[in-house]
């Protein structure tokens, strides 16, 4: 699933980043980004083999590829019902022609007379569901927000350069795992966000705007460790499902590939193990969302109820001609600016003005680190009484009404 981050809420951060050219570089570099694959129409099998012979050439990949529909036709069956192959009802050739909606060649050897290939057949969902008796997975996840980290030579790298395990993952077809994976393309500013570093980020702050301009509950972080023997020839890989901000390891797998051209298989069988793993995890209870990821709710206003008038005992003065109330205090929301040069002068921010007495929440809703981020305040009371309590926190105000800008008299 493809979802763009909603850019007004982090306009202020880009602006901010965009002030050095190294940075506007990085945001502009061409070889970058790989919109994922929409596999919400299709079914798919991957890795039917086939090995015929023929005529010629063409009859015999032509032959190759009715058996390879015959064959997908009763795994895709077997699968979707859990019963064995050999119980799969026969087609026709032409139903199966009607129901293949494309042919994914993942290796081919092709001679005069002989066919032989490993293949991925599509079938169309709106008809083959009607003989599978279904129309789509039962059960899905949460939103998982995927960062996929790949461990090359020395380095880590996730969406700062375009690499093969990106790739494997926006090829891979999500509408058969029960895991709803939200998959970035890498490209506009997901460098920025969605690096190496952020995975290893335990602040849920951060991650709660991240997964909330992407649309997502909670992350996965599919990681791999490629050591190659030499260039060009044997690697091993190895394939670590990390989960949550935590990173959580919920499994690992390790494979081979026999040289450089079979790396791009390698990672698509990655892919798949790992999404074994995940829908393993999500079977089990253990990837379910984090509950210190969701944004807490703002406490209730409590509604103050005016005391009592206190009886007189004095008869000889004439009783008063109104009745005394105390005022019931009133929220109000506040726009606070304050300078935010880093994450660590955002969270202090937001703890010295929570702290205040008659605050009931406070939670920055635009963040520029390096600029001016600004905070939204509910306060039970007027804004005379609000800016005496930012100025007993050390605060100097400036501005009137609801919106005011705070700052440190000798800066943070």
């Amino acid at each position: 699933m493809k979802r763009l981050p909603r850019l007004p809420l982090i306009l202020g951060l880009v602006a901010t980043l965009l002030a050095g050219g190294a940075v506007y570089a990085q945001l502009e570099g061409a070889d970058r980004g790989v919109p994922p694959i929409d596999s919400a129409s299709t079914f798919e099998v991957t890795g039917v083999e086939v090995d015929v012979a023929g005529p010629t050439a063409e009859k015999a990949r032509q032959e190759g590829w009715r058996e390879a529909q015959a064959k997908a036709w009763r795994a895709l069956w077997a699968k979707t019902n859990g019963r064995p192959i050999s119980e799969a009802p026969n087609l026709p050739d032409s139903t199966l022609n009607g129901m293949v909606s494309g042919i994914v060649v993942e290796n081919e050897q092709i001679g005069p007379k002989r066919y032989i290939a490993t293949l991925g057949v599509l079938f169309d969902r709106a008809r083959t569901g009607q003989l599978l008796g279904v129309s789509g997975p039962v059960q899905r996840s949460a939103p998982m927000l995927v960062i996929p980290v790949m461990l090359t030579g020395s380095s880590f790298q996730s969406f700062e350069s375009r690499t093969e395990w990106q790739k494997a993952w926006a090829r891979f077809r999500t509408v058969n795992s029960p895991v709803d994976y939200v998959r970035p393309t890498g490209s506009g500013i997901d460098p920025l966000l969605l690096n190496v570093s952020q995975t290893r980020r335990p602040g849920r702050g951060w991650w709660r705007m991240l997964l909330d301009q992407y649309g997502a509950a909670d992350v996965i972080v599919p990681e791999v460790h490629l050591h190659r023997l030499y260039p060009g020839g044997p690697a091993t890989a190895m394939f670590v499902a990390r989960a949550g901000p935590d990173n959580r390891i919920l499994g690992r797998v390790q494979l081979k590939a026999e040289n450089g051209a079979s790396i791009a298989r390698l990672f698509d069988e990655g892919v798949r193990r790992l999404d074994q793993i995940y829908s393993q995890a999500l079977a089990g209870g253990q990837l379910a969302p984090d509950p210190s990821l969701v944004v807490p709710e703002p406490p209730p206003i409590e509604e103050f109820e005016p005391e009592a008038p206190v009886a007189t005992t004095q008869p000889s003065l004439p009783p008063p001609t109104d009745t005394p109330t105390t005022p019931t205090a009133v929220a109000t929301s506040f726009s606070l600016q304050v300078d935010t040069p880093n994450a660590a002068a955002v969270n202090r921010a937001e703890l010295s003005v929570s702290r205040i007495g008659g605050v009931t929440s406070a939670l920055t809703t635009s963040l520029a680190l390096g600029g001016t981020s600004v905070m939204r305040v509910t306060y039970m009371g007027d804004s005379a009484a609000f800016q005496r309590a930012l100025e007993a926190q050390g605060w100097r105000v400036s501005g009137s009404g609801s919106s005011l800008r705070i700052s440190r008299g000798g800066g943070e």
